[in-house]
């Protein structure tokens, strides 16, 4: 085989700009990489005056490249070439050093029985390096009819559009780690909700098991109905709370936001309850991110969630302020308070609680923490409950408020 490894040009900064917008634009969707490289693939062969092209990728173990996009080639050779080893030919030396190659003799191509194309329909191919970063991460090829040879120019470009793409593979594989690294987020995220809502009350169930057992051997009706009465207490409580966890996986955090969510609740908070709810919000900029908007959204839900259920409440309220350290938030309502007079539970990020008696109130407070912040629940001073949870400022952002 003879191949001659064409100079390369650096490319017009005017061109590559040019080139990087198109490509940022459409690369911003992740799951479309393959329909864009196809789109792309057919604007190269437009531009080098070619009759086909083939877009390869190297797999996670860097021994082969796989076909992701191609155009103009027969059926028999797409089936072939899906996945070729990386050391085959012109295609293994492009995807091991940051070159362009042109290739006249396609012997070394015949080698899968494919004589029909390659050195037949097909007598020249050019092999371009994708590369981002000093990595190559595939190739591309571009197939013709007739011996022949592009200018510089032409050349230059099909040597950016290669660097260009190499961007574009970097980044939909960092897209793709992303999304893996959130699916198995997700799933923890469960483990831990799972764990903090139901084991402590099974583990409960369990021990009780064994007393209600010993007390109907021992015909003691009056142990045996007190463990069968703990026993149902805790199977309600495990049925609610997994109803909790349930609800808190399929809901979706409001897309436009935490404050339009939290409206939403509000408009339909009387007719699922009866109960007036008021939003009130002293804070221009809540300026939080997508993960603190979740986390409290959830909290205050779970707040809202507990009055509807236990307050008797006529009135409730979620009150949004701020003081020169903390984002806070107040859920009040004019119900019957909690069990006891003057409970108050605190959570920091430096001090965890001794865990409540409900599994509700520690799912607050362990979001609460995720949050950094700090979680307070007790009676007020006349009658009703409230629930605030603050949240510290960041420097920056108290700087600008100040």
């Amino acid at each position: 085989m003879t191949a001659t490894t064409i100079p390369i040009i650096q490319p017009a900064a005017a061109d590559s700009a040019s080139f990087a917008n198109l490509l940022t634009t459409d690369a911003s969707k992740p799951e479309d990489l393959e329909i864009l490289l196809e789109r792309f693939l057919s604007a190269i062969i437009a531009l080098a005056g070619a009759q086909a092209g083939a877009m390869r990728v190297l797999t996670d173990d860097d021994k082969f490249l796989r076909l992701v996009a191609h155009q103009g080639l027969p059926p028999d050779v797409v089936q072939n070439e899906r996945l070729v080893d990386r050391q085959c030919g012109v295609c293994g030396r492009a995807s091991s050093a940051d070159v362009l190659i042109w290739v006249d003799d396609l012997t070394a191509c015949d080698k899968q029985g494919l004589k029909l194309y390659f050195g037949s329909r097909c007598k020249s191919m050019l092999a371009i390096s994708l590369l981002h970063n000093q990595q190559i991460l595939g190739i591309y090829n571009l197939f013709f009819e007739s011996s022949c040879r592009i200018d510089a120019s032409v050349q230059t470009l099909l040597r950016l559009l290669g660097q260009l793409l190499g961007l574009t593979l970097h980044n939909a594989r960092i897209e793709r780690e992303r999304l893996r690294l959130t699916v198995m987020k997700e799933r923890q995220d469960m483990v831990n909700e799972v764990h903090d809502a139901l084991a402590q009350t099974l583990a409960y169930a369990r021990m009780r098991l064994p007393l209600l057992n010993d007390a109907i051997v021992a015909h003691d009706e009056t142990q045996a109905l007190k463990y069968f009465s703990n026993l149902k207490t805790a199977v309600t409580e495990v049925h609610d709370n997994l109803r909790e966890v349930m609800t808190y996986f399929r809901t979706r955090m409001d897309p436009l936001g935490l404050m339009h969510a939290l409206t939403t609740i509000a408009d339909s908070f009387y007719l699922r309850n009866a109960i007036t709810l008021e939003i009130r919000n002293t804070v221009p900029n809540l300026n939080l991110n997508d993960h603190q908007e979740v986390q409290v959204f959830y909290i205050i839900q779970e707040a809202l969630a507990n009055i509807a259920k236990h307050s008797m409440a006529r009135h409730a309220q979620v009150r949004i302020s701020q003081t020169s350290e903390y984002l806070e938030f107040l859920i009040e309502d004019d119900g019957l308070g909690m069990d006891e007079p003057n409970v108050s539970t605190i959570i920091t990020s430096a001090r965890p609680l001794v865990p409540s008696t409900h599994f509700g109130m520690d799912i607050m407070q362990s979001r609460a923490k995720r949050l950094g912040g700090r979680l307070e629940v007790g009676n007020m001073d006349g009658i009703g409950t409230r629930v605030r949870l603050s949240i510290p400022i960041e420097t920056e952002r108290r700087s600008k408020a100040s």
